[in-house]
């Protein structure tokens, strides 16, 4: 794969080569004919490209990245490699207890482990498809989303012991549903595939309580009062891709995307403020502190960091000023993943 400085910018090169198949509700158990053989334990795999960062517990951090490395930690500092099934590269992690946990990646990979991040399992693995998945979120240790590039969503209500694939129309524009209706009346194969390349890409899912939200390309940001069944996309505010959104300790919503762009809101999402950020760097991942700072991560080594609940930003900007992928506030500490690896960001 390129090296490129970021995540989102590796996956969304990759995701413009995509010949997408054929995108049907039905069950997806299914791991396909493996093109990978179980990820080599490399000595430096804590210092190779890594995608995303998750705090399991109070004291145990596990991270994922390219060659299907999934790597833990209990302080930041000495990592020990897991056992992983696949070589393929892992985007984001999510954990819903102390060892119950996931991982998708490229090929619309889905890893499972029961035992806190040491081994991993093959839920899903499906090259044929050609499109990375991009996040996961579960509810419950049962009812779980996975989605990625081109509107790609699957689901389970079992742990992830069948995965089912769903298609959300509402994200198209009303040219596009007529299309689509013209052409599954035309020609249902043709049908089958358009429809897998016609959502825009979705990146980053964000439980809120009650609400889910889910950000993606083309200024897309949407919420779901039931898990993602149904969604109710938000007016655009901002053509350009977002990447990841949060809810402050003050209680207002703040999402981040391409060129630095930020927006706050204290309504829920109506309306939103555009806030200054004094940067045009890719912005992938929003941290929240304990002493209530906020901090993004962005491309070029860009760090912003907030002392007034999202309103304006200092910028803190790393002198190797490699990519600030993804990161976690951890024992006091802001702990980050980039393309060369886990580190810790001296404040």
């Amino acid at each position: 794969m390129s090296f490129v400085s970021s995540l989102l910018a590796i996956l969304l090169f990759l995701c413009s080569f995509f010949q997408a198949s054929a995108a049907t509700e039905t069950p997806s158990n299914n791991t396909g004919t493996l093109s990978n053989h179980a990820a080599i334990k490399a000595p430096l795999a804590s210092k190779s490209l890594l995608l995303d960062i998750a705090k399991v517990g109070d004291n145990k951090l596990i991270a994922v990245g390219e060659h299907g490395h999934i790597i833990l930690s209990s302080d930041a500092l000495t990592w020990q490699q897991a056992d992983v099934p696949l070589q393929t590269t892992l985007t984001s992690v999510f954990f819903i207890n102390n060892k119950q946990g996931w991982a998708v990646g490229h090929d619309a990979t889905i890893l499972a482990t029961k035992d806190g991040g040491a081994s991993w399992q093959i839920q899903q693995h499906k090259p044929e498809l050609e499109k990375p998945l991009l996040d996961i979120v579960f509810k419950n240790p049962l009812e779980g989303i996975a989605i990625g590039a081109y509107g790609l969503l699957f689901r389970t209500v079992d742990g992830g012991d069948t995965w089912t694939n769903e298609f959300h129309d509402e994200f198209l524009l009303p040219d596009d549903v007529d299309y689509l209706t013209d052409l599954k009346q035309e020609d249902e194969e043709a049908y089958l595939d358009e429809a897998s390349s016609i959502l825009p890409h979705f990146n980053r899912l964000v439980i809120d309580g009650r609400t889910l939200y889910m950000v993606g390309e083309i200024g897309l940001i949407a919420k779901s009062n039931d898990f993602g069944k149904n969604w109710l996309p938000f007016d655009e505010i901002y053509q350009g891709s977002f990447f990841d959104m949060a809810r402050t300790t003050q209680g207002n919503l703040l999402v981040v995307g391409l060129r630095g762009h930020v927006y706050r809101s204290l309504k829920n999402g109506t309306p939103w403020q555009q806030r200054q950020t004094d940067t045009t760097a890719l912005i992938n991942d929003i941290v929240l502190t304990d002493d209530n700072r906020i901090f993004l991560l962005a491309n070029n080594g860009v760090l912003l960091e907030s002392k007034d609940d999202g309103k304006t930003y200092r910028l803190r900007n790393q002198k190797d000023g490699k990519a600030l992928i993804a990161g976690v506030w951890f024992n006091n500490k802001l702990v980050v993943v980039s393309d060369v690896g886990a580190k810790i960001i001296a404040l």
